[in-house]
């Protein structure tokens, strides 16, 4: 029996962030378009963003500067980002209703801490532009005939359309949907996949000791990434221990690293509780510390200089008698302490999976893309984007902003009429 068939100008497969926004700039510009979902819902992903909060951009405004943050890769994000920035992103969103404000390190977030408001305001944009959006559609087959997509294959119906945007996202957190399926048929399709790995992830230490300190965050500390006696990289802001390890938004970003480095070798992670003093200017801290609290024992004496949860392990660290009076601790013994709260050492031993990444590394090969269209360069009626391609960034705001880049950029090709 003969599937029922449903045409089109545009299908896009995907309502991820680029997904909605592809399939919303095509339907603007006049393409008859259906957004595909395998989801009951959109954007379930984009919803766990920022905590609930949704980073949607940095307001990194120099376009020359805002590549720097995608590494290697950056570069082929520049036209994209000419054609829809971050200050266009913004402007978008306002546009639709979302207020936006600017915060620590030029990430925007929408002013009422709702990620719910930015899904409505895309949804809102579908809607604008006439996308007709299926949800609990998943593709099971694509279908391809001298070297165009002939039809999506889904599990009642047929999708046939004279242009196609895939939006499926990575690996990364598969529980919202991000299972792959893209890579397998770009593969299929003749597409090369660069490698995949997990992204913007926790690490796993071997020291016991951190793993008692689950649930501590650390604010305005540096962790720094050591391999062979050499400083590989290192980040300044927030960070959160583990019952394995260690987490929180500058772990998320060195990880990448790590898994690298790990490949080569022993890699340490160190972090530096007092980045913003130097060791003399520590020990002064100390021994004004130690004068205050004089008649305290010493495990008594650290208050007012380390979390709570964090003193016990410190004093075991130091070797310095626990009831010990503050004003009896030494020269020698306070330096070696403030050497301690300088080099906080752990080992890396891995990163965890796919399950507990935010994006994923890898992908489709830029080499295989047209930068300037989002257009494949082997199947004359695709086009990417988003996380599919092998493009990922830091914490921040800056892999959403590549997902409304590309996935404007594609909807804005395809939709184009000929």
């Amino acid at each position: 029996m003969n599937k029922k068939e449903e045409v089109f100008d545009v299908a896009v497969v995907g309502a991820g962030p680029a997904g909605m926004i592809a399939a919303g700039r095509a339907g603007e510009l006049g393409a008859k378009v259906i957004l595909l979902e395998k989801n009951k819902k959109p954007g379930r992903k984009l919803i766990l963003t920022g905590k609930g909060r949704c980073n949607l951009t940095n307001a990194e405004f120099n376009l020359g500067k805002l590549v720097e943050h995608y590494g290697k890769n950056g570069k082929f994000l520049f036209h994209s980002f000419s054609v829809f920035g971050p200050q266009k992103v913004i402007d978008f969103f306002e546009k639709l209703g979302v207020k936006t404000k600017i915060e620590r390190g030029r990430r925007v977030f929408p002013e009422s801490d709702q990620a719910d408001d930015v899904l409505r305001a895309l949804i809102k944009g579908l809607l604008k532009g006439k996308v007709k959006i299926a949800y609990n559609s998943e593709v099971v087959g694509v279908n391809c005939k001298k070297n165009r997509i002939a039809k999506l294959i889904l599990e009642d119906r047929e999708i046939i359309a004279k242009k196609y945007i895939f939006c499926t996202g990575g690996k990364s957190c598969p529980v919202t949907g991000s299972t792959g399926d893209g890579f397998r048929w770009a593969k299929e399709l003749g597409h090369k996949i660069e490698e995949l790995s997990p992204a913007l992830v926790p690490i796993k230490v071997k020291e016991s000791w951190a793993w008692e300190l689950r649930g501590l965050a650390l604010k305005n500390v540096e962790v720094s990434v050591w391999q062979d006696g050499k400083k590989q990289c290192s980040r300044f802001g927030e960070c959160l221990f583990t019952h394995f390890g260690l987490s929180g938004p500058i772990v998320l970003d060195i990880s990448k690293r790590v898994g690298e480095l790990l490949e080569r070798g022993k890699v340490k992670i160190v972090i530096d509780l007092k980045p913003a003093l130097d060791l003399r200017k520590l020990d002064e801290r100390t021994k004004r510390d130690f004068q205050k609290y004089q008649n305290k024992s010493f495990k008594n004496s650290l208050n007012d200089l380390l979390p709570r949860n964090l003193i016990g392990i410190i004093v075991r660290m130091s070797k310095i008698n626990p009831e010990k009076k503050a004003n009896s601790v030494t020269k020698e013994e306070r330096r070696y302490l403030a050497k301690i709260l300088k080099n906080l050492e752990m080992t890396a031993v891995g990163l965890l999976d796919f399950d507990s990444a935010i994006i994923t590394k890898g992908g489709v090969s830029l080499k295989e893309i047209d930068s300037r269209t989002m257009k494949s360069k082997i199947i004359d009626n695709l086009f990417f984007a988003g996380e599919i391609i092998d493009i990922d960034g830091p914490t921040g705001g800056f892999n959403l902003q590549s997902c409304w880049s590309t996935g404007f950029l594609a909807g804005e090709s395809a939709g184009k009429k000929i």
